[in-house]
């Protein structure tokens, strides 16, 4: 099989060569995107997969005449290193010492003269600037208005066009009218006369609506172009319904065809001071508006408007988090139940957390495929089975299983550490300083103006005690309705270039996941969800505290206290009881006596 997949991408990789030389273009670069810069993509982008078969959610492949290289982040080396073997692409690790970064390596590689080719359309504005700064010395030129992939990939999926649907004013808390003003208001404060709004969730969150066309995120593939009299959205005409176009339009949102926005843009009144995010407008786009309008380089207005949920969207979360909390708990207990005395594998333990999510009234989707990575494969940060190569479960070890629910109520994502059977002295020393660093971050109070920099140390201290580290952030948000993944805030103490650094809001929700991974042994991650709420004010400023959404057990087989503090047992002992207390009402006799007993309550 690995024989045929290598064999396949050599082919690829040679017809893009060929291409290549045909078209003038000396290195050619695919990154994970699309025309949104979205994290998570339909399969129509998957272009750097496909000449690469590298399927990890970030990622950025490089193509020259005489090679290939693929950029990747701490979460994916494992998984890169295997799906990339034997295809003669190296893999160059970012962030570690001594690994270039793509325009070091270009810098370093091109001669004078060279052309560097990317579809436009899937390069933000903010990468194509950087390529176009860093490459100036050497006259490199960019070639940007053709996609290479169209001729090679005969067989590439349609474009998406899934059904559109009208969220209800009821679930979602503001009227369209509503977040209209609140960023039209935004835009004029920024000394802007409009907005080209190009990220789908914001776009989805703006205008009240959600789509299908991208797995486990409910986004249509849409733009919109804001002024202060009028809204534009474009969309595929195709996948709206009569409710979704009668609501538009009772709205009195212009609705043009998705593929216009370029013309559109193009015959703009000459000057129009335009806002647009650099980190998410293409590149393609970001060069019509240069050439035509004044351009107001911001952040999305609606971006942090989004991240702050309102009291509908927070009441809702607390009774989604606690149905999907009882859930998760359930599905504990059953793997413990079970395990040993039937076949499971990482698949069916997944499959029947889905089912057990799929009896709650308000499920809609799963809000990312779930990560069931038994022993070893826990390591791999975004590890996924499959049917074909999943690991069959023993009682021994530890399963990690991070998952979550789209709900009409909101989104959730949780992950817990299971464990199954005995475990190294070493192991459970592990799982105690991540369930430390978790409950730490959980019970902080802060004053208000510090960012998830600030507080990232809570969550790694008692790791970074021990001379270890994960590579990735800590936290991040999670939308409403949306995707599992939100901006602007996180936590995390290093920010590459693009990231974005928040101060942490009153109603923000945020995640608090450490975790430690041992390639070949073992990975643990414990993940709740969080909400930020305002505190004591006084002399010194406001103080803030997180309030936890996420009730599911911490696994005790797992903790071994004497690797904690005093305090760290008190906070442990606390949230152990009030998963009981709140939980518990829902659980069967049996679930009952093991929690209790679980929770040491």
């Amino acid at each position: 099989m690995t024989e045929m997949i290598n064999k396949v991408i050599a082919q690829r990789l040679q017809r893009l060569r060929a291409l290549m030389k045909n078209k003038g273009v000396d290195y050619f670069m695919a990154p994970t995107a699309d025309f949104h810069n979205s994290e998570y993509v339909n399969d129509y982008f998957k272009v750097r997969e496909f000449f690469s078969n590298f399927s990890g959610s970030n990622g950025t492949l490089l193509v020259w005449q005489e090679g290939a290289g693929l950029w990747t982040d701490g979460r994916y080396f494992i998984q890169a290193e295997r799906e990339l073997a034997g295809t003669g692409i190296e893999l160059f690790r970012m962030l570690n010492a001594g690994v270039p970064t793509i325009e070091d390596f270009l810098k370093e590689r091109m001669r004078e003269g060279d052309t560097l080719g990317f579809d436009g359309r899937v390069i933000c504005a903010l990468e194509g600037k950087k390529y176009e700064r860093e490459l100036s010395e050497k006259k490199i030129r960019i070639a940007f208005q053709e996609d290479l992939a169209e001729s090679i990939w005969e067989d590439r999926p349609a474009f998406p066009a899934g059904r559109i649907t009208v969220l209800d004013e009821k679930i979602a808390g503001k009227s369209l009218d509503e977040k209209l003003k609140e960023t039209r208001r935004r835009i004029g404060e920024e000394g802007a006369e409009s907005l080209l709004l190009t990220k789908l969730d914001d776009l989805m969150w703006l205008f009240n609506i959600r789509g299908c066309d991208v797995e486990c995120n409910p986004v249509a593939m849409s733009y919109g172009f804001i002024t202060m009299d009028k809204a534009v959205l474009f969309l595929r005409k195709k996948a709206m319904d009569m409710d979704t176009e009668k609501y538009l339009s009772r709205h009195k949102i212009q609705v043009e065809d998705y593929d216009s926005i370029t013309d559109y843009l193009r015959g703009l009144p000459k000057n129009l001071k335009v806002m647009a995010d650099p980190r998410h407008c293409s590149y393609l786009l970001y060069r019509i508006l240069c050439e035509r309008c004044t351009l107001v380089e911001k952040r999305n207005p609606t971006e942090l408007l989004k991240a702050v949920k309102n009291p509908v969207e927070l009441a809702n979360m607390e009774k989604i988090y606690l149905k999907d909390s009882v859930a998760v708990t359930k599905f504990i207990y059953w793997l413990k139940s079970n395990i040993g005395r039937e076949q499971i594998t990482e698949v069916t333990a997944a499959d029947y957390l889905e089912k057990l999510r799929r009896e709650i009234p308000e499920f809609l989707d799963l809000s990312f495929p779930t990560i069931a990575g038994y022993k070893a494969n826990a390591a791999m940060m975004h590890y996924e089975a499959t049917p074909e190569g999943c690991a069959v479960l023993a009682p021994e070890g530890m399963l990690l299983v991070d998952s979550g629910g789209q709900y009409m109520g909101g989104t959730t994502d949780v992950t817990r550490t299971i464990v199954l059977g005995p475990v190294s002295d070493e192991i459970k020393r592990h799982y105690t300083l991540v369930a430390a660093g978790m409950l730490q971050l959980s019970a902080v109070r802060w004053l208000h103006g510090c960012t998830g920099r600030n507080l990232d140390i809570l969550a790694r201290q008692p790791i970074w005690d021990e001379g270890l580290d994960y590579q990735c952030g800590t936290g991040h948000g999670v939308g409403y309705i949306l995707n599992v993944h939100e901006g602007p805030q996180n936590i995390r103490w290093r920010f590459a270039e693009g990231m974005t650094e928040a101060v942490i809001e009153d109603g923000m929700d945020i995640t608090n996941e450490p975790g430690i991974y041992i390639e070949g042994s073992h990975g643990i991650r414990i993940e709740n969800v969080m909400i930020a709420k305002n505190d004591l004010k006084n002399e010194y400023g406001q103080f803030m505290h997180f309030e936890t959404l996420t009730w599911v057990p911490i696994d005790r087989e797992g903790v071994d206290e004497k690797y904690m503090t005093e305090t760290q047992k008190q906070l442990f002992f606390r949230y152990q009881r009030e998963v009981y207390r709140r939980i518990s009402p829902y659980l069967t006799t049996e679930e009952k006596a093991w929690l209790k007993e679980e929770t040491g309550s």
